[in-house]
């Protein structure tokens, strides 16, 4: 297994469910729940890269690492390549981006995308995404579809249904076409901290803009994203309030009962 630093991005401004960083499962912080699923991967460190002294407490308090950032930046990605100088982490270095409303996150997945981008000299990005066995998640716009070539590298990520099979979805239906290879892309990405470094300097792509999807501008600009295929899609993050008690539950139902 290739050696990498997984950096998790977490912000305290958050549109939906604010605070939710810190918010309560089963007696730790989400962020830090999110942390240990990370820290039981093969990542050398873990890492939380965060704009508020709260997080950065309660990460610390509980035994992770944590950077303090800028609070300004658009994006995680921007904060990632930030915590990437105040780590100083060298170009070729790996760097799994987590995000940190991700508290049931798959140890073994971190894993799969790290190794997908070692194992591509010529990517600078590597994601990676499940097979849609749903035609409403194949039409759904939240659902972001991506595309592979035959290299096993992304063509395209889009909210549209691609690729579209023209025949069995004319006269409006909504269907699965028999043998579509369509799949759901999963919202994980390593990176090499080179490039990093280079993505906050792109203009930001007119497909980018357009559909809302970050992971163009790279594309747009020449560069290589590896796309690993899955077997199935990680258990939700949380986003709203539904989310956090869905994701409670879960976790009260896994931690055991202390003794009487």
């Amino acid at each position: 297994m290739s050696r990498f630093t997984v950096i998790i991005p977490a912000r305290e401004a958050s549109t939906r469910l604010p605070g939710k960083m810190l918010a309560d499962l089963a007696g730790k912080p989400m962020v830090v729940r999110v942390a240990e699923q990370a820290l039981a991967s093969s990542a050398d460190r873990v890492v939380i890269a965060t704009d508020h002294p709260d997080i950065a407490k309660a990460a610390s308090a509980h035994g992770i690492q944590v950077v303090l950032t800028r609070v300004d930046h658009p994006s995680g990605t921007d904060r990632l390549a930030e915590a990437c100088g105040i780590l100083g982490l060298q170009d070729d270095e790996i760097i799994v981006n987590v995000q940190g409303d991700e508290p049931l996150m798959d140890p073994a997945l971190i894993n799969e995308v790290a190794q997908t981008l070692a194992s591509d000299s010529l990517a600078s990005i590597a994601t990676c995404a499940a097979p849609i066995a749903d035609a409403d998640h194949l039409f759904n716009p939240n659902v972001v579809k991506a595309v592979a070539r035959r290299d096993g590298r992304a063509m395209y990520f889009s909210r549209a249904p691609i690729p579209w099979a023209r025949d069995a979805l004319a006269d409006g239906k909504k269907v699965l076409a028999p043998g579509l290879v369509a799949l759901h892309h999963i919202g994980m990405y390593a990176y090499r901290a080179g490039f990093l470094r280079i993505f906050p300097t792109l203009a930001a792509g007119t497909l980018e803009q357009i559909e809302s999807l970050e992971q163009l501008r790279a594309l747009e600009h020449g560069y290589h994203i590896a796309l690993k295929t899955v077997a199935g899609h990680p258990g939700a993050g949380v986003d709203t309030p539904e989310d956090l008690l869905r994701v409670r539950s879960i976790f009260e139902k896994k931690e055991p009962k202390p003794c009487q």
